[in-house]
């Protein structure tokens, strides 16, 4: 699940923000700048199969959720991508631009993420499954029978 990563770099790109301005030191500083680019390396691996997934929804209620959370990760990617050229751009590692994307692309994140399992808990939307858990078991006991 590739979506781990970006979601857990830009968490932690935020809370190193949090210590960096409690503490002044700016190896926090410096750690929520390479996690911010990392989150935004990882989710553009992840759009690749969100995007096959989408194309995969054939529910119009599930296509309908699945294009605002598709929409909604675009624009936090987009917000990402701002956010590193800022600092990228920053005189200093004071910036608070910067830190008030990151605060709103986190809770972005807990909107998108909200949908992403609505749609798959409340919607049924999962990848398929190429054998029921009682054929796998079937077979298995098939090809490997009990003395």
């Amino acid at each position: 699940m590739l979506v781990t990563v970006p979601i857990g770099l830009w968490v932690f790109s935020l809370v190193c923000d949090f210590v960096f301005v409690y503490t002044g030191d700016t190896r926090w500083a410096v750690t929520a700048y390479f996690t911010l680019a990392g989150g935004i390396v990882g989710a553009l691996l992840a759009a690749l199969p969100g995007l096959i997934d989408f194309l995969g929804l054939h529910d119009e209620r599930a296509h309908r959720v699945g294009t605002y959370h598709l929409v909604l990760n675009l624009a936090i990617v987009a917000a990402q991508a701002v956010n590193f050229w800022l600092r990228l751009q920053a005189d200093g590692d004071a910036a608070v631009l910067p830190r008030a994307i990151s605060m709103v692309a986190v809770a972005a994140l807990i909107v998108s993420g909200w949908l992403g399992g609505h749609l798959v808990h409340v919607l049924g939307v999962t990848q398929p499954q190429a054998h029921a858990a009682g054929e796998v078991a079937g077979r298995h006991d098939r090809l490997h029978p009990r003395m």
